[in-house]
């Protein structure tokens, strides 16, 4: 059953697309898959061959993928005249005589009425398949459309010249079920393959087809192809959002799980981001555009996935060369078991026979198809959980990773300050100490200042009015509070001020500092109220994320900049086996090559642009999706969603899809080596012979045996 899956009958419009462009590479069972370098269809895996032309139009080359309902009852349609045109065929046959004891009568020019039905089977049904091989060749590329068509050519040809010359026998039947067959099993996996791949396509259709657009006071809707970059729209509630851009007013709970596989709505206002194809909630918002086509996030996710699809996994080579070989190997044994046959004295029609019946069952259609499905499944489902796949061999690595290598900053940590610990002297309330802190600060732009009002915010503090607002530069700030001098700052403060801190207050201060903390203190009227300990707060996920990994068996270690306090501490907070601290970003590469020399295969988590020499060193990089572009490029796999909690997703993923990968090429390959012999006939003394239409049988459920196992990948929870 080989691999026409949606262009089934492309050859009836090829001469309408074609173009003056050259030096692409296309399908040559899907003509309308078109790449520019080699590689494998995404639709079946065959070898992309050089296209002599390719499709003028871009849409023309999508419209393969929008036709492919149509393309697919094609099959279903020259399935159903093939088998009513086989139906009278077999009646005349020598297998209804042989084994039902059949005899249908006969007329005058009866044998010429079924060469008819065949030869209009070979030529309509059957094209597909002739066609297809002409382009093997043509590329020089022969594989299982060739075998194929040499199979039902031979059957063809044999029936042709032994019907006209007055022959007594002829091939026609196993001609024309051996069409039935592949035909049915081809319409069979192209709904497993389209099913596989059916919810990537689906991406295409997140965006809305108009816009309202704000211009001169009122409300326009205009199609989404004329929204331009600095357009202002206005997205009602329940609206899809046109294009990506920055809310300018309004406020709303925005679902992104389209896009980054999060089920949570998402509270977004003035000033945050959007991204096209998420859903606007309850509230109506006004957006300024960005970015617009080809430039959004939505179409860099589809550029990802596309170029995931078109690159190769070492499986997926290894299966390639496999099936070339065997294609190869077929022919051969095809030709000398024909030879062999005819050297016994057993006649040309069991020859004939046994050539169909081998080319047919070593069709490497099963190979072909084994690897490549799987793949593709596997990038749909990470897509859908918010995981980017740039390139396949990342993916498979993922499954052999010992350790994963986190940068803290952004990464196992928020990268922004939040309040640790309040530390109250003389009884003085944490939130009287906060509420002082985070007034004097109401109007300051420093991040441990936004931390403190944050936090005041959180525990619905009402700040108070600060006069005199003054900053002092490395110490802190001040103002007068109800007529009472107030400093929020570091021990400058004190020593300024002539304040002594109690020992039992100051080795709670050391202990902080120890782990890293920056330490703020509030002082009214110099009297010492409370201490606010700020730190780089970490994420509630990242204890999660090292907690599955610690369950996979996979080794974690932690990179920074910081301080060996601060990296011991948060390492002994996250229950990290190993940690570098003081790393300058030139030497983020250095401690993975430090690592891999120790025998391991190291997973770099990280998100900056220093991070992007130790991703590219790694066995497999891993980019936060908030991350820069430099680091992103750097990185084989990207997580959309800003959450560690993805990389063990990552990894059972590439497991599952390496075993179903094992499984599909275990039956590809051990179904060949048995069904080889049976088709030419070894033990045909002891009766069992194959056919070459019950050949053609095996081939095909072999084949959707494999189509099926890779679709039940999808029935998998990450």
């Amino acid at each position: 059953m080989s691999h026409s899956h949606h262009n089934h009958n492309h050859a009836h419009h090829e001469s309408s697309t074609a173009a003056d462009t050259t030096g692409f590479y296309t399908c040559p069972m899907h003509p309308d898959i078109v790449r520019d370098r080699p590689g494998m269809c995404p639709e079946c895996g065959m070898n992309l061959v050089p296209a002599k032309k390719t499709t003028k139009k871009a849409d023309e080359r999508e419209g393969h993928n929008r036709h492919a309902g149509h393309e697919t009852f094609s099959f279903l349609k020259k399935f159903w005249i093939t088998l009513v045109l086989t139906i009278p065929i077999f009646f005349y046959s020598e297998i209804a005589r042989m084994i039902f004891n059949i005899q249908a009568p006969e007329f005058l020019g009866s044998q010429y009425v079924l060469l008819a039905l065949g030869s209009f089977i070979f030529f309509y049904c059957g094209w597909v398949f002739i066609a297809s091989a002409y382009r093997e060749l043509a590329a020089k590329l022969p594989g299982m459309m060739t075998l194929i068509d040499i199979a039902i050519t031979a059957a063809y040809l044999y029936s042709f010249f032994s019907i006209l010359f007055g022959g007594h026998h002829d091939l026609l039947f196993e001609l024309s079920s051996l069409i039935a067959v592949m035909l049915l099993g081809h319409w069979i996996e192209m709904k497993s393959v389209q099913g596989a791949q059916g919810a990537l396509r689906e991406l295409a259709k997140l965006l809305p087809d108009t816009a309202e657009v704000v211009r001169g006071g009122k409300t326009e809707i205009i199609p989404l192809n004329e929204l331009r970059a600095g357009d202002i729209v206005l997205v009602k509630p329940g609206a899809k959002i046109p294009a990506d851009g920055k809310i300018i007013e309004g406020r709303s709970d925005i679902n992104e799980s389209v896009i980054t596989g999060e089920s949570r709505p998402v509270e977004k206002g003035a000033g945050a981001l959007v991204i096209a194809g998420s859903i606007n909630g309850d509230g109506s918002m006004k957006v300024e555009i960005e970015k617009i086509g080809e430039h959004t996030f939505l179409a860099g996710v589809m550029r990802l996935v596309a170029d995931a699809e078109a690159s190769k996994s070492r499986l997926q080579m290894i299966s390639d060369q496999a099936a070339f070989y065997l294609t190869i190997i077929a022919i051969v044994t095809g030709t000398m078991t024909f030879g062999i046959w005819l050297f016994v004295g057993a006649g040309i029609v069991t020859a004939t026979e046994r050539l169909v019946a081998v080319l047919v069952i070593a069709c490497p259609h099963a190979l072909g198809l084994a690897v490549p499905l799987v793949a593709s499944i596997s990038t749909t489902m990470a897509a859908q959980s918010g995981l980017l796949v740039k390139e396949r061999r990342a993916l498979e690595a993922a499954r052999n990773i010992d350790i994963v290598l986190f940068d803290k900053t952004g990464t196992l940590t928020k990268g922004e300050f939040g309040i640790d610990a309040i530390i109250a002297n003389d009884g003085v309330r944490e939130d009287a100490i906060l509420k002082i802190a985070a007034s004097i600060n109401n109007n300051s732009e420093h991040p441990l200042a936004k931390a403190m009002i944050k936090e005041a915010e959180k525990r619905n503090l009402a700040l108070v009015l600060v006069k005199d607002f003054s900053r002092v530069a490395g110490k802190g700030a001040k103002g007068i509070i109800e007529n009472s001098q107030a400093y929020v700052g570091n021990d400058y403060f004190l020593a300024e001020n002539n304040i002594v801190v109690p020992r039992e207050y100051q080795n709670k201060i050391d202990a902080l500092s120890k782990e890293g903390k920056t330490v703020i203190h509030v002082m009214l009227d110099k009297k010492l109220l409370g201490s606010i300990a700020l730190s780089d707060m970490i994420r509630e996920e990242s204890r999660e994320a090292i907690q599955t990994l610690k369950n996979l068996g996979v080794k974690t270690a932690m990179i920074t900049g910081d301080s060996e306090d601060v990296a011991s501490w948060v390492a002994g907070e996250l229950s990290i086996d190993e940690y570098f601290a003081k790393v300058m970003p030139g030497q983020k590469a250095e401690k993975v090559r430090l690592l891999q020399g120790k025998g391991k295969k190291v997973a770099m988590v990280g998100d900056g642009i220093n991070d992007a020499p130790a991703l590219t060193q790694a066995d497999l990089g891993i980019a936060i999706g908030a991350g820069t572009n430099v680091a992103i490029e750097s990185a084989g796999i990207i997580l959309v969603k800003n959450d560690p909690r993805d990389i063990p997703k990552i990894i059972r993923l590439s497991k599952l899809t390496y075993a179903k990968m094992i499984q599909n090429l275990f039956w590809a390959t051990g179904y060949n080596v048995v069904a080889i012999p049976l088709a030419a006939g070894v033990l045909a003394s002891r009766g069992v012979i194959l056919e070459p239409a019950v050949a053609a049988v095996f081939m095909s459920v072999s084949t959707v045996i494999v189509a099926l196992n890779a679709v039940l990948l999808r029935r998998k929870i990450l």
